[in-house]
């Protein structure tokens, strides 16, 4: 959960020119509720990074208004896992949409990030 602050707002963060809750935090909050849903069941070594994200926003959401997300778990197949995500403020459903994480070794994903930036 959290409440709408300028840092969050579409003028702020340049996807449009209001001041209500924007579309890439809206989106950032669905995406902690599937990280924060499926995170501590991995194994010690493991972790989940998004890969795709397909979302409507619905409603504006005011400067001040609580906004919380929800994720549920709808497939997994092998080491992605497919969510249904919905976020509220504190009037209606002002999101939804789809969620896709993928289930990452954390030694090895360091070390093909190390060598991109090698190269």
């Amino acid at each position: 959960m959290t409440t709408v602050t300028e840092e969050q707002t579409a003028r702020h963060l340049g996807s449009g020119g209001v001041n209500v809750f924007a579309t890439p935090a809206m989106i950032s909050l669905m995406e902690r509720a599937a990280v924060n849903a499926i995170d501590h069941l991995l194994p010690e070594g493991q972790a989940s990074v998004g890969t795709a994200v397909s979302v409507r926003h619905l409603a504006a959401t005011p400067l001040g208004q609580q906004v919380r997300a929800r994720a549920e778990v709808i497939a997994v197949n092998g080491r992605e896992v497919t969510f249904h995500v919905q976020a509220w403020d504190e009037h209606e459903l002002i999101g939804e949409g789809e969620h896709t994480r993928f289930i990452i070794d954390l030694e090895r994903f360091a070390r093909g990030s190390e060598k991109k930036a090698r190269a």
